[in-house]
């Protein structure tokens, strides 16, 4: 806990800078977003400063006579930096910090140190530390001479202050050797998902975008006691539970890390391996906060997350979560969704419904197996107990007879089995 500790010790008072470049585009609800980010990561949000201007400045982000305002508004909040809403180039930092005399800071860099202080496990650690020597790799001059500005707070946990020491060639060193160790972390995965698929037993990855209430639906459904909080990316690393349902079938549900709009790509890249649990899984559950105005876009932003992973042609069910805080039901809808359904993970409202539409969401990929099984094949029925759905059984003059839905794959040797 030592990390999160540190985002209480310093509370960096920050100014949050933008720039909005078409008129109707999302950059004052991104600004928005970066303010909650800011506010998870332990800061308190000072002012904040929105350019309208047809492109990005190449050099300074925004432009001179914006800089000016925001080095007085800096002055007038005793503002300790700024978080930029978009990642800066290399100069962009260099130039800002000249210009403005404090620590500059970026939406990558914030995400980065989140996910820092929130990172429990051992593949966890390695993927944001393989992630935060990228980012600081081609920023190292800049960056050094910003983050000396103060001698901690955001930028400063993960790996810690090592990075600023290393030259170029250990960094290099230093990245090999987190990749080796997660390859072996990705090759661990491989045999789980290899063991998984020789059980039989479909998996669904929870995805949405942060915050929309995964980890709550997660424990709903089968006590996995995972942190739920009411903030941008309160758990990190991956959760696989058993669900159980009714007629005995059991579904393994991921909690997958949670989606936002201008995802670092180096986030994207070290967590591959840990976003492609939603890859192999059978299905998703896409978790939905319809409470939230920004729903529309912040699905938009998930189904973009999953292309880019080479996630697609999967069954999706929608959830509408969070209908424990509207005060009647909105219209909504999902055309890229097979189900849709309207549930309150924190109230229970609609579970009982879903788990529903999980069974026929299973059954859907069984088939229907009717027969005797001799009793020199009794073995067979262990097979249909274990891995499919015993609707009927019973034992007769010549053998036992079944009535069950049972994995395709599994159906025409049980069928042969019947016919011996």
């Amino acid at each position: 806990m030592a990390q999160i500790s540190q985002l209480d010790e310093i509370q960096e008072r920050v100014v949050l800078v933008g720039v909005s470049q078409q008129e109707g585009d999302d950059a004052k609800d991104s600004l928005d977003e970066l303010a909650e980010l800011a506010q998870t990561a332990g800061a308190q949000v000072v002012g904040t400063v929105l350019q309208s201007r047809e492109s990005i400045h190449p050099g300074t982000y925004v432009g001179t006579g914006k800089l000016l305002e925001i080095r007085q508004l800096l002055s007038e909040t005793d503002a300790t930096g700024i978080i930029c809403d978009d990642e800066l180039s290399p100069a962009q930092l260099r130039n800002m910090e000249d210009e403005l005399e404090c620590k500059i800071m970026d939406r990558t860099l914030l995400i980065l140190d989140i996910f820092a202080a929130r990172a429990s496990t051992s593949e966890g650690k390695i993927q944001v530390e393989l992630a935060q020597l990228r980012y600081r790799m081609s920023r190292l001059s800049g960056l050094g001479k910003a983050l000396s500005r103060l001698g901690g707070g955001i930028g400063t946990r993960g790996p810690g202050e090592k990075k600023l020491e290393m030259d170029r060639r250990l960094i290099k060193s230093r990245i090999s050797h987190l990749k080796q160790e997660l390859a072996q972390v990705r090759q661990h995965r491989e045999v789980a998902r290899s063991q998984r698929s020789r059980s039989h037993t479909k998996s669904a990855a929870i995805v949405g975008y942060t915050n929309a209430g995964k980890s709550t639906l997660l424990n709903c459904l089968t006590d996995a006691d995972v942190l739920e909080e009411d903030k941008l990316f309160a758990t990190l690393d991956p959760t696989t539970r058993i669900l159980k349902l009714d007629s005995g079938q059991e579904l393994l549900l991921t909690d997958t890390v949670g989606f936002i709009r201008k995802l670092p790509h180096h986030l994207i890249e070290a967590f591959k391996s840990t976003l492609e649990e939603a890859k192999y899984a059978d299905f998703i559950l896409h978790v939905v906060d319809a409470s939230n105005p920004q729903r529309e876009k912040q699905m938009h932003i998930v189904y973009e997350t999953l292309q880019s992973l080479g996630i697609s042609g999967k069954k999706v069910i929608t959830l509408w979560n969070k209908q424990d805080k509207l005060s009647e039901p909105e219209r909504i809808h999902d055309a890229r969704a097979d189900r849709a359904l309207r549930i309150s993970a924190k109230s229970g409202y609609g579970i009982d419904e879903l788990k529903g539409i999980l069974e026929e969401t299973l059954r859907e990929d069984k088939r229907l197996l009717e027969g005797v099984f001799p009793y020199s094949e009794g073995g067979q029925v262990s097979l249909v107990r274990k891995f499919g759905e015993l609707l009927e059984e019973e034992y007769q003059e010549d053998g036992i007879y079944v009535k069950a839905f049972v994995p395709r794959e599994l159906y025409h040797n049980l069928q042969i089995k019947m016919e011996a």
